[in-house]
């Protein structure tokens, strides 16, 4: 997979530029996310629980957590769950601590943590969540190989991410939007010029699709399967520890 970074005149490594831009964005995430997805993201998030739901975890790792929206849904689907979420951006837990605390939800932990050196032990959760967070993932197959030692044998891996969709007319109009108008409105809104210009390179730089389960197999994950979401624009993918 080819390395894309936030900020390409920096000679800081992606983990730490992909840390920096959400730091960046933070305050404004929630709301950029919502209103450039059209609140598509809402159901998508809501099918990936729905799917997670079926192994009933009791105790869920949420990588990549951002400001917790996934957490919040999988609470919502399995209410006595355990959840902790790991991010690398403080920017980002911090607005996710804030919005645990309006919504008085004391289930959910968030906290620092890089995917590719998970601070657990092995065999910890039986269930683990990744919502468009594997392409920030500076080294892919590290990081899903420390969620695989984390989690327990026969347990889910649920990873919700964009994809590459190929059907005419879906493929010209994502092409166009993700290019021209979603840096535009990210910019505005964020005054990061470089975020939501980073967004669509790192999804054309993410091996989706059949590309991804290879390295799902290849992290120690088997049973993997691939549902498509609103004609190919993301896709979620479920694989259990082997």
């Amino acid at each position: 997979m080819n390395t894309v970074k936030p900020y390409r005149n920096e000679k800081s490594n992606k983990k730490e530029q992909v840390a920096q831009m959400f730091d960046n964005i933070a305050v404004k995430y929630d709301f950029l996310n919502h209103f450039l997805s059209l609140n598509i993201d809402k159901i998508w998030r809501k099918k990936a629980i729905k799917e997670l739901s079926k192994y009933q975890p009791n105790k869920i790792l949420d990588i990549a957590t951002g400001t917790g929206d996934l957490a919040i849904q999988a609470l919502k689907k399995l209410p006595t769950a355990e959840i902790i979420g790991v991010d690398i951006s403080n920017g980002m837990l911090e607005q996710g601590k804030i919005k645990l605390k309006k919504k008085n939800i004391n289930q959910i932990k968030l906290e620092y943590g890089d995917s590719e050196n998970l601070d657990f032990k092995t065999d910890t959760f039986d269930g683990a969540m990744v919502a468009f967070g594997v392409r920030n993932f500076e080294n892919l197959n590290k990081g899903l190989s420390e969620i695989a030692r984390v989690l327990k044998t026969g347990k889910p891996l649920i990873v919700l991410e964009f994809s590459h969709p190929q059907a005419f007319p879906i493929k010209q109009f994502y092409n166009f939007y993700s290019k021209y108008i979603l840096p535009l409105i990210g910019k505005i809104f964020s005054k990061d010029n470089s975020a939501y210009t980073y967004l669509p390179e790192s999804v054309k730089a993410f091996p989706s699709g059949k590309n991804f389960m290879l390295e799902l197999e290849k992290s120690g994950f088997n049973s993997i399967k691939l549902i498509p979401l609103s004609f190919g624009i993301a896709s979620i993918y479920i694989g259990t520890k082997k």
